[in-house]
């Protein structure tokens, strides 16, 4: 008897704690739907474009996108970053998977100084180097209306440094199979495109996804780049200008609408690909 009253209190005490958990998360995950909320019901309010106190529109309205779709450059700035993001999600993903096949499967002279490096460079901020970078592009002529192509390059050029999560998960692959293709007489390359890509599916998703994200949302490096050129803005760049003083009273529901059609292919993107993203995180997530 004695056990049993230990176990059905050991229980109770169980559900007592998920269900606190249950309503923390809960909690946490309406606090953060907040802004969305309110960029939603933004987006809809049609009575005044100008900011305002409350929440709720009185009147609901599409005039927004609308004028958004007719009487902005809103399509081109979005067809930019959709460029630049589609580009950057190729030649990223090539870069990252193949320095992570390369370090989790070769061993050459310096390989363990090279990622402690990477590591190191990882760690400082990439706006440090904005300035250089800029006049670098700036001699090339890939700034202001040719920032598209210079965007491109900066995302793309140091994301080999990015190898740890794949590199993760090409250690779980067992290395026997890369030594049983070789004696059948399969180049590196072979192994690699034909054998281990097959099978690591969740890593080429979650690097595609991030690669694609990353660019998607940028500010700094655009608006640095951008400078001042209109038909060269990404989204964030575009939007942000409609939160100057001389704008925002006549922009911030534009903003808001702007902003909501922004979001949706990230959502969307994410909620398809979910599966894959949790399982390439968590199997790269392990030491090697």
């Amino acid at each position: 008897m004695s056990e049993n009253k230990k176990f059905r209190s050991k229980s109770g005490k169980e559900r007592v704690t998920r269900i606190i958990i249950y309503i923390f998360l809960t909690a946490l995950c309406l606090i953060w739907l907040i802004p969305f909320i309110y960029l939603v019901f933004q987006a809809f309010r049609g009575e005044s474009r100008a900011m305002v106190t409350y929440i709720f529109p009185k009147e609901w309205s599409f005039d927004n996108f609308i004028f958004l779709s007719t009487k902005t450059p809103f399509w081109h700035w979005y067809l930019n970053t959709f460029i630049i993001a589609l580009f950057n999600a190729v030649l990223q993903s090539v870069i990252v998977l193949c320095v992570a096949y390369a370090l989790s499967r070769m061993r050459f002279k310096g390989r363990k100084f090279l990622m402690n490096l990477m590591l190191v460079l990882g760690m400082f901020p990439g706006f440090l180097s904005m300035i250089a970078t800029y006049f670098i592009l700036k001699l090339f002529g890939l700034t202001s209306e040719n920032s598209v192509p210079g965007l491109i390059l900066i995302y793309a050029a140091s994301s080999g440094m990015g190898y740890y999560i794949a590199k993760g998960f090409f250690d779980t692959i067992p290395k026997s199979l890369d030594e049983a293709a070789r004696i059948d007489g399969a180049s590196r390359a072979r192994v690699f495109f034909r054998i281990i890509m097959p099978m690591a599916k969740p890593i080429i998703i979650y690097t595609i996804m991030m690669a694609f994200i990353a660019p998607w949302g940028d500010f700094m490096y655009a608006s640095l780049i951008t400078f001042g050129h209109e038909e060269a803005y990404n989204v964030a760049v575009g939007l942000y200008k409609w939160l100057d003083k001389e704008h925002i009273s006549n922009y911030f529901t534009v903003f808001c609408a702007g902003g909501l059609l922004v979001s949706i292919p990230i959502t969307g993107l994410f909620m398809a690909l979910q599966k894959y993203y949790v399982e390439g995180v968590t199997g790269g997530a392990v030491k090697g």
